[in-house]
């Protein structure tokens, strides 16, 4: 199939190299000039590690023009930050047509960043808008056009905005991730699965003291102690029981079952926190302020998690006790100024109405 990839970072990267090994036509958008001329310059190639050793990709296209390269696309792919999503959807909207799909994995809801921007472009092509609880791959780069997958999902539930399009959302997806796809629901179903905005606050805040001293440390290895699993549980417990009161069903997808070696398959399958310290990518110099685990997972996830718990009624301290150190930390007022249901437009919702919206989507 043709798909379209969005993105210069390591999950458009581990997204590009893996649908091209998998005999896909793929087209790789970046808007940095000089480094889609370089990736064109070695032959727009990727060079993919995996457990099953090292091999050289071919992409159809890498381009910086995104109507180029999502023309014709069944599958638009932007696992890029959620920070960075209002910006793309913009660039995006005027050029999607009827029958695409767009997968944000995962996405804090930005399904309805890049819907509402399709629908602001006055642009009515009936395109449905997807996200997940997480990246496809554990991922990181090991140079400009080189990318090592230390994992890659063995489940993913899907939520679709709007809901009324699922069926064809879920067809496309699935053929990109076979056997991978689980439905979920709605997209806010989905952007209730985001596991980012659970295990990276309490690491990044946790240990901040640490993550000043030392220059190089892997949080999900010395960083994960008994300790902090305990308060990635209770504020796992708040997501859920936002999902609860919303009437969504199980499976919640709790993240103890990502460090647990029997159970309940998580989205990595089993022991894949273990596979994930083994590989040692993630031992890496973090600037506390500036990593993506505190301007996207604390920041923007938090303060979402937070509006949606108050619209549901639930209480969610550990939520709020999060919002209040990592804004402190970085100087800000991270409730006020994150991702909220005011700042996305949908703020003069009430429950009903907003999930009247999840299914049927914005009014043509």
């Amino acid at each position: 199939m043709k798909i379209a990839v969005l993105g210069g970072g390591n999950g458009s990267f581990a997204a590009a190299g893996d649908f091209a090994l998998q005999g896909h036509d793929v087209r790789l958008w970046r808007r940095d000039a000089a480094e889609v001329a370089a990736h064109r310059a070695v032959g727009s190639r990727i060079m993919l590690k995996d457990a099953n050793g090292r091999r050289d990709v071919q992409l159809a296209q890498v381009t910086t023009d995104i109507a180029e390269a999502v023309r014709d696309a069944e599958l638009i792919l932007c696992p890029t930050p959620a920070f960075a999503q209002q910006d793309i959807a913009r660039l995006l909207a005027p050029h999607l047509i009827d029958g695409q799909v767009v997968f944000l994995p995962p996405a804090t809801f930005g399904s309805m960043i890049f819907a509402r921007a399709l629908r602001d472009a006055g642009n009515r092509a009936a395109v449905g808008f997807a996200e997940t609880g997480t990246l496809p791959w554990l991922t990181r780069k090991h140079g400009p056009f080189e990318v090592a997958i230390t994992i890659r999902a063995k489940r993913l539930p899907v939520g679709v905005f709007p809901l009324k399009a699922a069926g064809h959302a879920l067809d496309v997806i699935g053929r990109a991730f076979p056997g991978v796809i689980e439905s979920c629901g709605d997209a806010l179903s989905a952007a209730l699965m985001n596991a980012g905005p659970i295990i990276h606050p309490p690491l990044i805040v946790m240990n901040a003291g640490a993550i000043e001293h030392f220059g190089r440390w892997d949080i999900h290895k010395e960083g994960t102690q008994a300790s902090i699993r305990r308060v990635t549980d209770a504020l796992d417990a708040e997501r859920i029981a936002v999902r609860e009161r919303f009437g969504y069903g199980s499976p919640h997808f709790p993240l103890a079952h990502h460090y647990a070696t029997e159970g309940e398959q998580w989205m990595y399958g089993r022991g894949s926190h273990d596979r994930l310290t083994d590989s040692g990518d993630w031992r890496e110099r973090i600037v506390l302020a500036e990593h993506r685990y505190m301007r996207e997972d604390l920041r923007l996830g938090l303060s979402f998690l937070a509006s949606i718990a108050e619209l549901a009624g639930v209480a969610t301290p550990l939520v709020k006790a999060f919002l209040t150190i990592g804004g402190a930390i970085c100087g800000e007022d991270f409730m006020n100024q994150g991702r909220t249901l005011a700042s996305l437009g949908l703020g003069d919702l009430d429950r009903e109405r907003l999930q009247t919206l999840l299914r049927e989507g914005f009014r043509q």
